[in-house]
This record gives C-alpha cells, structure tokens and sequence, in this order.
C-alpha cells in the first residue's frame, strides 16, 4: 500500500484498506496482553470530522485487567534480563515498524481525533524519533562512580529496572505520548501496561498491534506492550491503586492528576504527572513581529487548541498592542477550517460537543469578566461542517485577573493582555496555577536572559523567539505547578523509568564504618 492511498480528504480515503492495513476492525478487543479480549461494554468511536461510526471497541473488564497484569508481570520478569542494548535493538525494529506504516498511522490519527494530516504524520514521526533516542539510550543507562571515605572501597551508583509501567495518555496526542514513555521504559527494562483515552482507542490498537508484532517475531512476550481500554474511573481507578504498577505516567486534566498522584502517592507508588497548561508568550518592544505572529496562530489554532502547550494568553508591550492585535485579527481571518485531511487545512474540529460547549462556557465568562471577543468564537454549521464539531479560533481582550485568564480551557481562544513593564509580564506570566510552556519574543539580549532566569518563567520549558508549541523528543517534556513536575522523553527522563541503587564494595582485609566510628567488640 502506497503513501498517496491515504491522500485526499475523508470521503476520497478508502477506509476499509486503511484500517485493514493497521488491523483495525468493525468490532474490536480493547485488552491485549499477548491475547486480545474484551469483556466489557462496547464504546462507539466516531470521527469528530463527520460524525460517521468508524468502529467499535469492547472495553476491558475486571477479568481482562487481571489477565493483562499478570502477564506484563510476567513478561517484565523475562524482559528486565536481556541486556539493554538488545532491548535498544527491540525498539530499533519498532521505529523501523512505525516508519513503515507512517501515512496510515498519521491518516488514522486524523480521523480519529482530528487535527490537520501533517499534524497527524508528525505525531507518528515523534513516535519514530523517540525510539531513535531510545536505541542510543540503551547503551547509555549510566551511574556515576564515587569516591569512598573509606580505604579499601569503591562506591558506585546503578541503575535497575522498576517493573510494570502503566501509561495514561490523553486524546489530543493519542499515540506519541505511549511512545515517549514506552520507547524509554521498554530499553530501561521494563513492561508497559497503556490506557488510552476512550475518545481515540482506534490508534492504540493499531500501534499496539505494530508493538507487539515486533516483540513477538523476535522472541520476546507480546505482553510487554499490553493494552487495556476503558472508563477512567474503572480501568484507570485499578491501575493507581494496583501495587503491581510501580510508576504510572499520566497525561491528562490537572484534575484527574490530582486523582492519580494522591492515590498512588498513599501507596508510595511513583508518578509522571504531565497535566494542564495556560502557555503565554510575551511580546516585547523589540519583538520581530513577522516571526511572533505565525508562531501565536500556530500555538494557539493548532490542533484546534487542543495541546497542552497551546498558546492561550499573549502579554504585548503597550507599543506593540494594536499593531500585533490587527495581524493577528487579519491572519486568524485566513485560516482554514474544515476536513483535516483535505489540502490547505488549518485547522480541523474539536474532539467532541463536550470540548464545543466548554469553549462556549468560557466565552460567556469572558463577556461576564469584562473582557471583549475580536474575532471569532463561533460555532460553525451547515452541509460542510455536518455532524463535526468546528468552531472558529477566538481572540479576545482580556486582563490577566479575569477567572476565565486564569484557566485552561482546551479550545482555540486567545487572550490578548497589555502590559507596561517587563517586569509587570513577568508576574502576570507566572500568576497562573499551571507552569507548562512559556516563550518571549525579543531581540534583547538581556530581556532573554531574564526570561530564562530564576526570576523569570516558572515553567519547565521556556523559549526565546518560538512558540509554546512544538516541543522535540530531545529535551525532557514537562511542567511545574499544576502541571505535574513530570517530564517525559528525552534528556535524563530515563531515570524516572528505573530504581537508582547506591552500591560499596570492601576490597580490602579491615572493615572501617563510615564517619570513622568506631565499634569495637571485646
């Protein structure tokens, strides 16, 4: 099957050859571990393009949860003893497995959820990305040597394995955040247990499928790469509580991770909490503008706002303001909104009517806050729009006290802020509850540099000179405050994937203790 199969809008796709190719049927089993089964009750998928019914899915049940941990249980006893640069090796052949299937994956993304198709395609690409950080990773799981106190001993750290890994991702990045956090576990040695989001469970079979064909044609327990779908408050609920699961990494609201890290914390479990964000970018006098404003309509109409590093409030410089408002207003006014997959796309629909009426919540406490609507805000009807769910990106005035400023509603809205002093942007900047993504835009060096100072952005990712939007697998992925503090991906993220173990060997004939205390027997 040949890339441009899967080209053209969702009426010119043949949906029975995409879905063939990545094993996807008109009824399927939501639990896979080695064996695929499904007990539960069965959830429709719809695509948010059009409405139509692309297939069914049967949730796990208590039966089916029971099965899949004790067989990742299994394979993880099995897996953590093959050397790591053979699992490295595993995970090679996984990416190579993605690459192969890249058109039909990034088609499905699309339709499944329903951003734009290069959108699409790059998510799959962070998938094949992370596996080649992977593979070179797993020749580079090192501890660090110490220096002993005492003579005649060497101390040293290492790192190990910690078990089963239970993953929780969210609809807006329906596979790439299972690779950001599979890819790693699996080279740090250990089983992977995923619970997508209900709301795309479609291209967690289809990358399950691909997972496991790997593990399985060279040897090694399909289990690794298990599976289960269903509710949050079932599956999800025995996954945080199931001491089985060492590490759960959750993507989702900051209201379900507060759920998440409370349990697991009572249990003394650990957690990868990568949660809400209200991303702000700040305009500064010396701004290049012609660089600022593509990257604030790609961070905040991307995806149709439905990223957690969407670019939601923008702080622009008194000097700056209305210029950067009448672009912005003229460049939301060219974007397209329809078919994902069609060419020319922009932006496509929301993921449901929930994600329509919220955004149309806010708006309402926009006006009730004082703030006023530029442009846009509008829900979009008629033949084209049929049975999908598309609005137009919103830009409104705002202050940075208003309720609505404060917090995150996972739709295109933007909130235009001004500002006087750097300083001023600064606090206004960080006078949110989540700490995502932030960036600048100046071409001061000492504004930059402030921005990126412990007086400056309290988020765990902050640019200069590009969008909140975009991040690469080579930096660990993450924020602060109600964010969650996780990271995933790349850097040192590994480490949250293992058990550190601080080791000292006695190679000589006494026996000193530490501190030079003494214990003398008689």
């Amino acid at each position: 099957m040949t890339d441009n199969a899967f080209k053209g809008g969702i009426n010119e796709i043949d949906l029975a050859a995409l879905f063939s190719q990545l094993g996807i049927a008109a009824d399927n089993p939501g639990a896979f571990a080695g064996e695929w089964s499904g007990g539960g009750d069965r959830i429709d998928c719809h695509s948010p393009i059009d409405g139509r019914l692309l297939g069914r899915v049967a949730q796990a049940d208590k039966a089916d949860y029971d099965r899949v941990m004790a067989a990742a249980t299994a394979a993880f006893e099995q897996w953590r003893m093959v050397p790591a640069p053979r699992r490295g090796e595993i995970v090679r052949q996984i990416g190579e497995a993605l690459r192969q299937h890249k058109a039909a994956l990034g088609a499905l993304v699309t339709i499944e959820m329903g951003k734009i198709r290069a959108e699409g395609e790059g998510e799959v690409q962070e998938m094949i990305d992370i596996c080649d950080f992977a593979v070179g990773l797993s020749r580079q799981l090192y501890g660090l040597t110490m220096h002993s106190e005492r003579p005649g001993h060497r101390m040293y750290e290492q790192w190990h394995p910690r078990g089963v890994v239970g993953i929780i991702s969210a609809f807006n990045f329906p596979v790439a955040v299972w690779a950001w956090n599979s890819a790693l576990a699996w080279v740090c040695g250990n089983a992977c247990v995923w619970k997508p989001s209900e709301k795309a469970p479609l291209t967690a079979i289809a990358c399950t499928r691909i997972a496991a064909m790997v593990f399985e044609r060279n040897g090694y327990d399909p289990a690794l790469a298990s599976l289960l779908i269903g509710d949050g408050p079932g599956i999800g609920e025995l996954m945080t509580h199931d001491e089985r699961i060492p590490l759960i990494s959750a993507t989702g609201s900051t209201r379900m991770g507060k759920r998440v890290g409370a349990v697991v914390a009572a249990r003394l479990g650990h957690t990868i909490l990568e949660l809400g964000g209200n991303n702000a970018i700040i305009i500064s006098p010396s701004a290049d503008l012609d660089m600022a404003i593509p990257a604030i309509v790609f961070g905040s109409c991307g995806t149709a706002g439905q990223r957690c590093t969407s670019t939601r409030r923008v702080f622009i410089h008194d000097s700056q303001f209305e210029d950067v408002k009448n672009r912005l207003v003229n460049a939301y006014s060219q974007v397209r909104i329809g078919d994902p997959l069609a060419e020319g796309t922009l932006m496509g629909p929301l993921i449901d009517k929930d994600a329509i009426q919220n955004m149309m919540a806010s708006l309402r406490l926009l006006s009730e806050n004082g703030g006023t609507v530029l442009c846009g805000g509008d829900v979009l009807t008629g033949e084209q729009y049929s049975n999908g769910h598309y609005v137009t990106p919103c830009i409104a005035e705002a202050r940075n006290d208003m309720a609505v400023v404060q917090q995150e509603t996972f739709a295109p809205i933007l909130y235009l802020i001004r500002y006087s002093e750097l300083e001023q942007a600064f606090e206004w900047h960080n006078d949110v509850p989540q700490g995502l993504s932030s960036a600048i835009f100046t071409l001061n060096l000492r504004e930059a540099e402030q921005f990126l100072s412990h007086c400056g952005s309290d988020c765990g990712i902050a640019n200069v000179n590009i969008g909140t939007s975009g991040a690469e697998i080579g930096g660990a992925f993450g924020g602060e405050k109600e964010t969650g503090g996780g990271r995933e991906s790349g850097s040192d993220a590994w480490k949250a994937y293992m058990r550190r173990q601080t080791n000292t060997i006695n190679w000589s004939t006494d026996l000193p203790l530490a501190q030079g205390i003494s214990f003398e027997l008689g």
